[in-house]
């Protein structure tokens, strides 16, 4: 385990439960994404931490070149402001609980070549401020709750639908979040009449992200959803719909949330969160069908309002001071 430098403030720090910020100056925050395809950095000043002063985007290729491409943007734009703490967004499984062996260590995933990796230890900024680790998806729900989509709302779920199917929940304003959970891209749904298509996942076949990820659909349809031909669409989104109400349905059963926000390469297709709110209520019964209030709500779903730096603001956000931002 690694142990955190011994001047270290926040070494008692978890999420939900942040230190104190002490005097404010011009303190600059650093937030860093890592994807199976991309990394997003950036850096925002405390006092302004929803407005990204400068950002850069570097293919993840092997985990050697891609931290030292990380290191480069975080050693140029502490050149200007110091960087004062660091948040840290990755895929996984990924190890985000200080308490465990391994810490900050990417784990059993099917990245190839990144199987086993110490994401922190390459980071050489990690070592010298204080540094927090979340999942990507739990990155992009407190992005979405803090600033975003969320803002303003007590209880916020973030899906993701590309390469894989990913939640985040923010519950009370706490990420309810650790090794392995929230793990819902693999919930069992029921099957949509229509819908014959075995499942893509390699370990459950037809579960949620079997039948609705971006490999399930293109296994299914020969296509992305944003290049499905007109005649396919409609039948195509009311499948996909029928599976993505039943992941809604399951969350607001469970832990009530008031807005749940859908993102992914998936959802990237025009009309298709709209066939999700149209199976919805088919899927819960619709309004006093002995549910949570808020599946009823016609504003419950929603588009990330943060395009594509949900992730990199949620480990913004979750670097931040207590009382900052």
């Amino acid at each position: 385990m690694r142990p955190d430098p011994p001047d270290d403030p926040y070494r008692r720090w978890r999420l939900g439960a942040r230190p104190s910020g002490g005097e404010k100056g011009h303190h600059v925050i650093a937030g860093i994404e890592t994807g199976g395809t991309k990394v997003v950095c950036g850096v925002a000043a405390e006092e302004r931490p929803q407005h990204l002063l400068r950002t850069f985007r570097i293919p993840t290729t092997t985990p050697d070149e891609t931290s030292r491409a990380i290191n480069a943007f975080l050693a140029e734009a502490g050149t200007t402001e110091p960087i004062s703490a660091l948040g840290v967004a990755s895929f996984g499984p990924v190890n985000v609980e200080r308490e465990r062996d391994r810490y900050g260590w990417i784990a059993g995933t099917p990245k190839a070549g990144w199987a086993d990796t110490d994401l922190l230890g390459r980071i050489e900024l990690a070592g010298r401020v204080p540094t927090v680790l979340l999942s990507d998806v739990a990155s992009a729900a407190l992005g979405e709750q803090r600033w975003g989509a969320g803002a303003g709302r007590a209880g916020v779920a973030y899906a993701t639908f590309g390469t894989g199917v990913g939640v985040g929940l923010v519950l009370g304003g706490r990420l309810l979040h650790g090794n392995g959970y929230p793990e819902m891209g693999h919930v069992l749904v029921r099957r949509h009449p229509l819908d014959n298509y075995p499942g893509s996942c390699p370990f459950h076949g037809d579960c949620l992200e079997g039948l609705a990820s971006g490999p399930a659909v293109l296994g299914r349809w020969g296509s992305d959803t944003s290049s499905l031909p007109a005649e396919g669409r409609r039948s195509a989104f009311e499948i996909l719909g029928w599976y993505i109400a039943q992941l809604v349905a399951v969350t607001g059963y469970t832990v009530g949330v008031d807005r749940f926000v859908i993102g992914g390469g998936v959802l990237k297709a025009p009309g298709l969160l709209d066939a999700v709110r149209e199976q919805l209520p088919l899927v819960t019964g619709g309004p006093g069908a002995s549910h949570a209030e808020s599946l009823g709500a016609p504003d419950l779903l929603a588009a990330p309002a943060l395009g594509d730096y949900s992730g990199v603001l949620g480990a913004v956000a979750a670097a931040l001071p207590e009382g900052a931002g």
